[in-house]
């Protein structure tokens, strides 16, 4: 059931609200001050976030939707991707270091949110009228 498209196409509302309250909560945490201004971080949590809205709102079953949400997941993932081979480059030159708070490591989160916005977009294209 987990490996299924189905269960990921039939539950797309339910994992658009899930992007969205993901969005909100990076934000807050960086309105909070608790963790450091980064826009590669506040590209990637805002395309999360519209990508949710697209599918929340059901805008993902129109072609415009599908666009839309094709173009933003493109530059989001780009930014995620480049944000995550700057850490695999201080991988190659033997400087890599995991942040000391882990869950705010930006080479984890970084391949995390690449993860998420790729998923969300092929989501989107999954949407039928």
């Amino acid at each position: 059931m987990l490996f299924e498209l189905e269960t990921y196409t039939r539950h797309a509302k339910w994992l658009g609200l899930a992007a969205i309250g993901v969005s909100v909560l990076a934000w807050t945490v960086e309105l909070m001050g608790a963790v450091y201004v980064c826009p590669y971080c506040r590209v990637q949590r805002t395309v999360i976030g519209l990508l949710g809205l697209i599918l929340f709102s059901g805008a993902a079953r129109h072609w415009l939707g599908k666009y839309a949400a094709l173009v933003m997941g493109f530059f989001g993932a780009v930014v995620a991707a480049n944000q995550h081979f700057m850490g695999w480059k201080s991988i190659s030159a033997g400087k890599f270091e995991f942040h000391d708070i882990l869950i705010i490591d930006p080479f984890l989160l970084s391949g995390l949110a690449m993860t998420a916005i790729i998923g969300l977009v092929w989501l989107v294209t999954r949407q039928e009228k």
